[in-house]
């Protein structure tokens, strides 16, 4: 693939920077589309449309962190961030005289429902309901709403992606080392009449800490984004998730055995919302059962590099 161009419209986090250096590792020409620091800005339509035209992949990943307070601004911001950044690579794309081949755009596995009863795959998962799943839907309408022929789509469903250097994994783990790194316990917890029409209130769900945890090693998301290259006959939405989902409680006990943490208090719902509303987040993040398999990657042959926790937090936190 040496040579070819690779759009990545959104590459200043954790992901889009695994993926920049990963392309250009490979020898691939990369052009970034961002807010700041990169090659061209999203009102620069021209540019987009010339960077687009002849690529052979085109990455979508930008959007707000939806690690924020669920606030209306934010909810606005969270929604509009997806769906003018989708639309803009869609027009290009569209305007293209060499549209690319394949354009993978981010979704998000918490498109699903709460789960703990089984697990939700592309072909049975039952998709849920509340502000996060309609941010999710409307982001996929978006990728798939226009008629682009020539362009092969997939959303990527991602489930919780673990890395070294971002996303949740860093702060679990410096959490166990405080002897923060405890099970987390759903539980009671009032809510207003305006979190519950905005979708944003978290209703108690799985006790004990037995609240599914599906997650992916960045190493594998780079890989399966290669693996839609070369599978031409995965279209529509992929989940990106690891065959080796556990429950939360068994994922802190990972975390903090591999930090050495000798001390750990359990974080009930009460201490969880105080933490949530200090750090500007919500406690949807880590209370929702999230059960999601890789039906459709496995079954295409992909290979995990990191099929199991164990396995993913012995190279990232050892």
């Amino acid at each position: 693939m040496s040579g070819d161009r690779v759009v990545l419209g959104g590459a200043s986090g954790f992901m889009g920077r695994a993926l920049r250096a990963h392309y250009a590792a490979a020898g691939r020409e990369v052009v970034t589309i961002g807010r700041t620091g990169a090659d061209l800005a999203w009102a620069d339509a021209a540019g987009i449309a010339d960077a687009v035209d002849g690529a052979s992949l085109v990455v979508g990943l930008a959007g707000k962190s939806v690690n924020c307070r669920y606030t209306e601004r934010n909810r606005d911001e969270i929604f509009a961030s997806r769906l003018t950044t989708t639309r803009a690579l869609s027009r290009a794309i569209a305007a293209a005289d060499a549209p690319p081949p394949l354009w993978v755009n981010s979704s998000t596995a918490t498109i699903y429902r709460h789960a703990d009863d089984r697990p939700m795959t592309e072909s049975d998962g039952e998709i849920g309901t509340g502000f996060s799943v309609e941010v999710a839907k409307a982001w996929e309408r978006e990728l798939f709403a226009a008629d682009l022929p020539a362009t092969r789509r997939v959303a990527l469903r991602s489930a919780i992606v673990l890395g070294r250097d971002g996303g949740v994994l860093p702060e679990l783990a410096g959490l166990a080392r405080v002897g923060l790194g405890g099970p987390q316990l759903d539980g009671w917890w009032p809510v207003t009449p305006a979190r519950v029409r905005a979708g944003t209130a978290h209703r108690p769900g799985t006790r004990g800490g037995r609240q599914r945890f599906s997650w992916v090693h960045i190493a594998d998301v780079l890989g399966i984004l290669d693996h839609l290259e070369r599978t031409t006959e995965l279209t529509g939405p992929v989940n990106a998730s690891a065959p080796g989902p556990v429950e939360s409680r068994d994922l802190m006990a990972a975390v903090r055995q591999r930090v050495g943490a000798r001390v750990s208090f359990p974080m009930p719902r009460w201490m969880l919302e105080i933490g949530a509303l200090a750090r500007g987040t919500e406690t949807e993040l880590i209370l929702k059962s999230r059960w999601v398999l890789p039906e459709r990657l496995v079954a295409s042959g992909y290979t995990f590099a990191f099929p199991t926790l164990g396995a993913a937090l012995d190279d990232l936190l050892t």
